[in-house]
């Protein structure tokens, strides 16, 4: 299966190096398995010189791409902007995961494999085997929230509805309409999985350790979760009334980067 791994990144200088390096040493399996997943950075011209060290990348310009955008309209614009090109690209999988080295990149190639029997695995924290690791008690208070509101609001079965560590089917990305959505941050990855939950997906959570980032800071805002705290209980209030489709519809026009 052709894959991806999409990688939106903004201010991402201390540690895009290193993750770039995690990525393109993930080790081939036995004969006949999955081939080795490529990268595209999805950079929204970060001013300390992200994109400049991603095509200094000894990959550059053979397993590692960059998408560079001129606009900075949050983590949900570039991931579709990622999909877009990941899509017109004819990959066949595409992994969603952060730049800051807090998603495990040993669970990669695991998830993909998945994809033979699912249309999306997600990187669960929250099922039997998942954790976190270094975060606070604050934040994972918040974390557990944010996914017990989701959960209950949209009648979800997902346990780890805000996971931005997935994989995907192309098929399922354009089945759950993930490319017509406009929410960003907590709001674009329950809006997801609700879609596909909606659309009857084949989902599987695979437990991972989250860890703490080593490097920078989180482009999780308190303004970012009351925006998606808004939309889930407007998405669930359309969906009981009938004013929209409880899920979105598909699109077909992507672009590549070049």
């Amino acid at each position: 299966m052709r894959s991806v791994i999409v990688v939106p990144t903004y201010d991402e200088a201390d540690s895009v190096g290193p993750m770039l390096d995690r990525l393109v040493g993930l080790a081939a399996g036995p004969p006949g398995s999955a081939v080795l997943p490529d990268v595209l950075v999805v950079d929204d011209s970060s001013p300390d010189g992200t994109g400049d060290l991603v095509r200094q990348h000894p990959a550059y310009g053979s397993r590692v791409r960059l998408l560079t955008r001129t606009t900075k309209d949050g983590l949900g614009a570039a991931y579709r902007a990622g999909f877009r090109a990941a899509l017109d690209a004819g990959y066949e999988a595409v992994v969603q995961m952060d730049a800051d080295g807090s998603h495990p990149t040993e669970a990669v190639l695991p998830m993909i494999a998945r994809l033979t029997d699912h249309d999306l695995v997600i990187g669960s924290r929250y099922v039997p085997g998942g954790a976190t690791e270094n975060w606070p008690w604050q934040r994972q208070l918040i974390s557990w929230g944010a996914n017990a509101y989701a959960r209950r609001v949209l009648r979800l079965r997902t346990h780890d509805a805000t996971a931005g560590f997935r994989a995907w089917r192309a098929s399922a990305l354009r089945a759950a309409g993930v490319l017509d959505t406009r929410s960003n941050g907590y709001g674009f990855q329950v809006e997801n999985t609700w879609h596909a939950e909606r659309r009857g997906l084949r989902i599987v959570e695979y437990p991972i350790t989250f860890v703490e980032r080593a490097a920078g800071s989180s482009k999780m805002t308190r303004g970012v979760a009351k925006e998606a705290a808004r939309l889930i209980l407007r998405w669930r209030w359309q969906e009981l009334t009938g004013r929209q489709e409880a899920t979105a519809p598909t699109h077909n026009g992507v672009t590549a980067p070049r």
